[in-house]
This record gives structure tokens, sequence and C-alpha cells, in this order.
């Protein structure tokens, strides 16, 4: 569960209604071209604009449709009442894991996440998954907070963004220095995962892997493999889509992709988000006639 392919499918609304069905083709058809796991109600999912009770349907349609797949369950919440309620409904639905990010209104403090993960860990039985994505909720791990975190019985992984400054193979070694040994480390940022694979990260992460599966199923199967140059190539063949996701961020190019390619309806977001401008989604379109991905 904790190796390869961790594919993050999107959740895809109908006006004000998540369009289920939506996501049950999108975590089959992932499921089915090899991801190790399913990210469902990540950030790529937009967990955090939807009820506790479409947050379950969503879960329950994903664990049906994942056929066996380990479904990883986003429980982000502001408030840790609810997070741990979220906790129970992720086990109730089948879920095998639990995404939390430390999602706030006012600034967290290290010791107040601490204590998050301390009393959400303490209240499941699933392996929690610690959900780094300071674009998001605005707060910024250190590396001792990191091992802090990762010695609570429960905590099973670090889903790590790319770093800002210094390689990957130098933040890798230096947070493995600091994380029990049974930690397994996780990248985002797809742009970077094949260099983070092949760097020693235990597995990807991936926003692409929910409407590209096959592209980055083929980039760890190089990585597992052995073959360093090959799986860079077929990274850096998606460059006009990475570049994409680092000038407009990876949910609306991912759902302006998923539209292009028809996996999904239009206007698939939750409101207040809106997709591309134009000119991004001429892009997107550009993107795809690059990579030979409307085939």
């Amino acid at each position: 569960m904790f190796n390869g392919l961790s594919a993050f499918p999107l959740t895809p609304m109908r006006g004000e209604t998540v369009d289920l069905d939506a996501v049950a083709r999108l975590v089959a058809r992932a499921a089915q071209s090899g991801a190790d796991s399913l990210g469902v109600l990540g950030s790529t999912g937009n967990y955090a604009y939807l009820s506790r009770e479409e947050r379950r349907l969503v879960l329950e349609a994903s664990v049906e449709a994942a056929g066996g797949v380990p479904v990883l369950a986003g429980v982000g919440a502001v408030r840790t009442r609810d997070v741990i309620r979220l906790a129970g409904d992720a086990h109730a639905a089948g879920a095998s894991a639990l995404l939390l990010a430390p999602v706030s209104y006012q600034r967290l403090t290290e010791a107040e996440v601490f204590g998050l993960f301390e009393d959400v860990a303490s209240e499941s039985d699933l392996p929690v998954v610690v959900y780094d994505n300071p674009a998001t909720t605005g707060f910024t791990f250190t590396d001792e907070l990191h091992a802090r975190i990762a010695r609570i019985p429960g905590i099973a992984s670090i889903k790590i963004p790319p770093p800002a400054a210094t390689d990957i193979g130098t933040r890798l070694g230096k947070l493995r220095e600091a994380l029990p040994e049974r930690t397994f480390v996780g990248i985002s940022g797809d742009w970077i995962a094949a260099e983070a694979l092949l760097a020693g990260c235990d597995l990807w992460y991936s926003v692409i892997g929910g409407i590209l599966p096959r592209q980055a199923r083929e980039i760890v199967d190089h990585v597992l493999a052995g073959r360093p140059d090959e799986a860079m190539a077929a990274s850096a063949a998606l460059e006009p889509v990475w570049s994409l996701f680092r000038t407009y961020g990876s949910l609306r190019v991912t759902v302006a992709l998923a539209e292009d390619l028809g996996l999904i309806p239009s206007s698939a977001l939750p409101l207040p988000l809106r997709g591309l401008d134009p000119e991004g989604r001429s892009r997107v379109t550009e993107a795809i006639r690059q990579c030979g991905l409307e085939s």
C-alpha cells in the first residue's frame, strides 16, 4: 500500500452534486491500470469543499470501484472532532488508510499539529499518512516535527512536497536521517516524481495518476526495473503537462485535461472554484497534442 504508485483521482461535480458515477469510473480506471493504491479525497479530490455525507458517498463508491486496491481516504477538517468522525466514516466505508493534512483557519502551531496527529492516530485503527502540503494548508513542517509525528503509533507514511531549493536526493537523505526506519516516504509534485523515486522515495502520491494512470505506471515500472534513463525520459515526455502544473497548479490543469479527454463532464469543480481561463485551456489543448494524449 505504501510503495509504487498511489493515484489521486478527482471528485467531479455536476452542478452542486457530486458525480458519483464519474468518481467510480476514474477510480476503476486507475485501479485497472495498475495503481498500487488510490488517494481518494485528497486535494485533487476537493475534500475540503465536501460535506461529511458527500465524503462518505465518495468513499463508498471508490472502495467498490477499486476492486480490492487499497483506498487511502482524505479526512482533513478544521476541528479535530470532525477529523475523528471522518476517520470513523472512512473505516466503515472500507478504506485502508487515512490521509491527514493540518487544515486550519487560524494558523496552527507545531504543538497543535502534533496534537492533531496524536489524537487521530489514537482514535483510529487505520494507518495514517501525514499530508504535507504547505501550498494549500499554509503550514510548513520541519524535519524535527515530522520525526516526532512519525514516532506516534499508527503513523505510516509522509507525503512530502517537492523541495524548493535543494535537490531531491539531499532533501530525502536529510529527512530519512530524522525519521524512524519504518516510515514510508512518498513524493508529490509530479514533475519531480521520477527523480524522487530514483533517489529512494518509496512511492509517488500522484495527481496525474488519477487521469493518466498508464503513463504514471510506466514511470514507476521503469524505476522498479532499474531503468533510470527510461524513467526520466517517460517523465520528460509529459513536460508540457508538468509546465502547466507549475504555472497554474495541478488541480485546475488536471480538471481541464480530464474534461478535454472526455473522462469527466465540464464544469466539474465545486463553486467558488472555477476552471482555467481561455489562455490556460488553450495551453492544455496544446499539451495534449504535444504529449500524444488524444489517443
